[in-house]
């Protein structure tokens, strides 16, 4: 990806601005290093979104990488090459990285499994920063064995046994939040679970409910941010909104100087949010962070050492190529409803592929609290054929 520094080569941030502004990266990101000296073979670097700053994937100066699940929808982004790679049957594993979707959204899309880690898990040297209390290094891949051994290497994890899941907490007011029916997604994860431990272990709540009354500090932007604009889930549309002016605050304390001296050529939508995050001010950060803090803790307590929460990936089927950008902005809105759980809380999350709904990539994610990287990815391991096996059964 154009935001990993490989030495020798300039590391691009997916602009040709930047890329013409920056020389060549003298040493090699250790996320990089590290799975080099476990075996990996460097095959290239992937295209994204410019500067990490869409999640559609679309990138109007290198070209769009070709969804291999559906061609007239977006890849995601912005980690899109990296998806595409592996859907593509390119290469076994690829790296990405994650501030508000970049792994999680591309591997929906393109029907393959992505995995965020818990923020500050995995080395972000030599990785262009965008909002460093958010970045993280993501990898993707089709096959679980692999994306747990991947995972392995970069979380310079132990061999261990698997953990039973004490619960898995079925968020039902998250799944009405999506077009794809949960026939499809909830369900399906709850049959699997119930085949290998026990209906005992599923809980069902209402996520937004449970956010409202544990994060005291998140009334002041359901207040202000959300008046008379319709949301689905008011308190996690919040959480999005804490999310996104933490993220932009701190884009503009890495870039702002590079993007006012250069005034580089964006592509649109990301042109109009980088001058957006130039104009950040201080203003309520302090309570951003509190929000921030609550959550984690309140999330802690929901879901325990080994807990899970599923939801949907993406609020529904990946945008059509060259939408509109009213519909867009309408689609990230509900999206970040859902992706700024693991985002604000830095918890580690999983983007698991349940095959086609409507000739259309379907996916369910898996949150668990953070620090539980190696628990999470055992248990993509332990569901994935029984989850398969239950996708099989719909097509009968």
């Amino acid at each position: 990806m154009f935001i990993f520094d490989v030495d020798g080569y300039v590391t691009g941030f997916g602009n040709p601005d930047w890329a013409r502004t920056h020389s060549a990266a003298t040493s090699t990101a250790p996320a990089v290093l590290d799975v080099l000296r476990a075996g990996a073979t460097c095959v290239g670097k992937t295209i994204m979104d410019e500067m990490a700053y869409c999640i559609y994937g679309e990138n109007k100066h290198y070209g769009t990488p070709r969804n291999p699940c559906a061609p007239d929808r977006v890849p995601g982004g912005s980690s899109s090459g990296s998806a595409v790679a592996v859907g593509a049957m390119l290469v076994d594993f690829s790296l990405g990285t994650d501030t508000g979707a970049s792994v999680r959204l591309p591997a929906s899309y393109c029907g393959i499994l992505g995995f965020r880690p818990s923020h500050d898990t995995v080395s972000t040297v030599g990785v262009l920063p965008f909002a460093q209390s958010f970045d993280t290094v993501g990898w993707f891949a089709r096959d679980p064995v692999i994306l747990n051994l991947v995972g392995r290497v970069l979380l310079h994890l132990p061999d261990a046994d698997p953990t039973r899941p004490t619960q898995i907490i079925i968020p039902e007011d998250c799944f009405c939040l999506s077009s794809v029916p949960s026939e499809r997604t909830a369900q399906i994860l709850v049959k699997s679970v119930e085949k290998l431990f026990g209906g005992q272990f599923v809980k069902h709540v209402i996520l937004g409910d449970y956010v409202k009354d544990n994060v005291p500090s998140l009334q002041h932007f359901m207040d202000k941010e959300n008046e008379g604009q319709e949301y689905d889930i008011p308190s996690l549309a919040a959480l999005s909104s804490v999310m996104q002016l933490l993220q932009r605050y701190e884009f503009k304390s890495n870039h702002a100087e590079w993007v006012t001296k250069v005034n580089p050529d964006l592509g649109p939508g990301i042109s109009g949010r980088v001058w957006k995050a130039i104009r950040t001010t201080q203003e309520n950060i302090d309570i951003c962070n509190s929000v921030r803090s609550e959550l984690r803790a309140a999330l802690t307590a929901l879901l325990g050492d080994h807990g899970i929460l599923a939801i949907p990936t993406a609020p529904g089927d990946p945008p059509k190529l060259q939408t509109d950008p009213a519909t867009l902005a309408r689609f990230r809105a509900r999206a970040f409803n859902l992706l700024s759980i693991a985002g604000l809380s830095g918890f580690c999350q999983v983007s698991i592929p349940l095959g086609m709904h409507n000739n259309l990539p379907v996916s369910i994610s898996l949150l668990a609290k953070h620090g539980s990287d190696a628990f999470l990815l055992s248990i993509v391991e332990t569901l994935y054929d029984t989850l398969k096996g239950e996708i099989a059964m719909l097509r009968e």
